[in-house]
């Protein structure tokens, strides 16, 4: 029987079924930029125009944009304690091995970028590890209160973008890149891979600065509060009125302000709701993935075939990450099907689902076989300075 307290390898299979959850949420988010020059730039797809349309897009961005990578995040800084402990129990140097992985995150990052989507996580959490390892020793209340300041800060930020604009002063990455520039993305993503790449490098250089800006803190935000409970090894034995807590205050306060962020994302109300509306969501969105969260933490004992679901796809995250992004490319740029602007919202759904159905078929099948996923053995290998022993598992 399914445990949601270990899993193979001594693993926690809690956090391996929170992670294959968030994996779904942001293929679910993601499948739309990476199907759409427009979206990218900011703007819906012009060809679909449709009630059904409009109602995945407004639920998308309600119930799932900005929460599943904040949910990924969080797990981002649980493992973080767990490979810290991992490391005290044999003895090795926990700093050059950390680094080591750092740095293969941020390569691996950087061609995802560059060749399939700008926009890429896992250069950010390059950046952020190195916040970590800086703040290893910082108790959870103190890590708990820093996330809490990091919040508070960026939401003042937007705060304080909307005034601005309301002066009539020109704010930074608060309007889109416009009809012609969306036009224009997606007849170079319709094209070979050199004019797909040369459109992700204009992409990225376009967000680079809000990413450092806003991205980052918001992601170590998260990554503080995942470094406080897994120091408390919350996720090993969740408190339950603390997952009623955080359900309570995600499915009331979160969703309230979800709802305002949706309305100022496409009611077209103008740039100076919509950077208000960002602020809420910096504050709400956290509250509702906690909620996504504690609402599965209460499912896993109960329904054991959903963390067996889950699990699998969750111990290869870092591969099917890169690999949901390598199969919309395939169908959605000129590297396959060129179908960029060609599929619909809720089509997009559908699609997403069944490349994570299908993809939860593989890593099941795979890990019967193998100990790592393909990415996470040469991550391992790349870590340690040695390649892994005993890939494939014992039959």
């Amino acid at each position: 029987m399914w445990s949601p307290s270990r899993a193979p390898e001594d693993r926690i299979a809690a956090v391996d079924a929170l992670r294959g959850f968030a994996l779904l949420g942001i293929l679910m988010v993601n499948i739309a930029f990476l199907a759409s020059g427009y979206r990218m730039s900011g703007l819906p797809e012009p060809g679909f125009d449709s009630g059904l349309d409009w109602g995945v897009r407004w639920f998308v961005t309600m119930f799932m944009e900005n929460k599943f990578y904040l949910l990924f995040s969080f797990l981002f800084g649980y493992s973080f304690t767990l490979q810290l402990d991992s490391a005290a129990r044999r003895g090795a140097a926990f700093v050059p091995m950390f680094l080591r992985r750092l740095a293969g995150l941020f390569l691996l990052g950087l061609a995802h970028a560059v060749f399939l989507f700008p926009g890429d996580i896992l250069t950010t959490y390059a950046v952020v590890g190195l916040a970590l390892l800086v703040l290893r020793g910082i108790t959870p209340k103190a890590a708990l209160m820093l996330a809490v300041a990091l919040t508070a800060v960026l939401a003042l930020a937007f705060v304080a973008a909307a005034g601005a604009a309301v002066l009539g002063l020109r704010v930074p990455g608060a309007t889109s890149g416009g009809l012609a520039q969306a036009l224009g993305a997606d007849i170079l993503l319709r094209g070979g891979p050199a004019t797909i790449v040369s459109e992700h490098l204009h992409e990225l250089s376009v967000i680079v600065v809000l990413r450092v800006l806003f991205q980052v803190p918001a992601v170590l935000a998260a990554c503080l509060v995942g470094l406080a409970l897994g120091k408390r090894a919350t996720l090993k034995r969740p408190d339950p009125r603390m997952l009623r807590t955080l359900q309570w205050a995600g499915f009331t306060v979160g969703i309230a302000g979800q709802a305002l962020h949706s309305y100022s994302a496409w009611s077209g109300s103008g740039v100076v709701l919509r950077l208000l509306g960002q602020a809420v969501d910096l504050v709400t969105a956290p509250l509702l993935a906690a909620a996504y969260a504690a609402t599965l933490l209460r499912l896993l004992p109960r329904i054991t075939p959903l963390g067996r679901m889950l699990a699998p796809p969750g111990r290869m995250a870092l591969t099917n990450y890169l690999g949901q992004s390598l199969i919309c490319s395939l169908i959605f740029t000129g590297y396959g099907l060129a179908l960029v602007d060609k599929v619909s919202p809720p089509l997009e759904l559908l699609v997403a689902l069944a490349v994570f159905a299908a993809q939860a078929a593989f890593s099941h099948w795979w890990l019967r076989r193998h100990r790592y996923g393909p990415v996470e053995w040469f991550l391992r290998a790349l870590t340690h300075g040695r390649l892994p022993a005993k890939q494939v598992q014992p039959t």
